[in-house]
């Protein structure tokens, strides 16, 4: 019988552990998204297909993300803008990461809720300053976690979180990005 801690199967979390240590070329994943411009500030991404497991996979549908300024930055508000999917997708990174890691330690967690909240100054986009970087200057995350352990043991999940998220390590160790134009 399958052992379920937050939602998780830690015995299948535990099996896959073992799998990629006898394997680690099942480790490797490519993940992929697809944008197309609608209009102004309007744009839609796709997700669909990922490479995993030494394989492709194109079995999901397709998820349209929807994004768009707010109209004082030109937009009409049609999705959210791209910065802000940028703070969604770390607070779902940290979020899974610290849930999957409380499970693995037999940990239940009641819930997790979290805030972000990232700084930009505009006149680096706008062109307006060398000074100004373009990106966030700054992000904020406060994290509250309903379980029945102490806080030195919260602690330490969210200090597992930040670990172990592939999102946070990518942000705070800076990927390289190629950009290209294909033709």
């Amino acid at each position: 019988m399958e052992k379920l801690v937050n939602g998780i199967n830690v015995e299948q979390v535990f099996n896959t552990i073992e799998f990629v240590k006898q394997h680690p070329e099942v480790a490797r994943f490519k993940f992929r998204a697809h944008n197309s411009w609608v209009d102004g500030t309007h744009t839609q991404a796709t997700v669909k297909d990922f490479y995993g497991g030494m394989q492709e996979d194109d079995t999901r549908e397709a998820m349209v993300f929807e994004m768009d300024e707010p109209p004082i930055l030109c937009g009409k508000n049609l999705g959210a803008n791209p910065v802000e999917y940028f703070l969604a997708a770390l607070s779902g990174c940290l979020t899974t990461s610290l849930v999957v890691h409380a499970a693995a330690k037999g940990i239940e967690v009641k819930k997790v809720t979290s805030r972000y909240e990232g700084e930009i100054d505009l006149r680096g986009f706008l062109g307006l300053s060398e000074e100004v970087p373009v990106g966030y200057q700054h992000i904020e995350v406060s994290l509250t976690i309903e379980a029945d352990i102490p806080t030195e043991q919260k602690v330490e999940l969210i200090m597992m979180a930040q670990k172990y998220s592939p999102v946070f390590n990518t942000i705070t160790r800076s990927a390289p990005v190629s950009v290209y134009l294909e033709e």
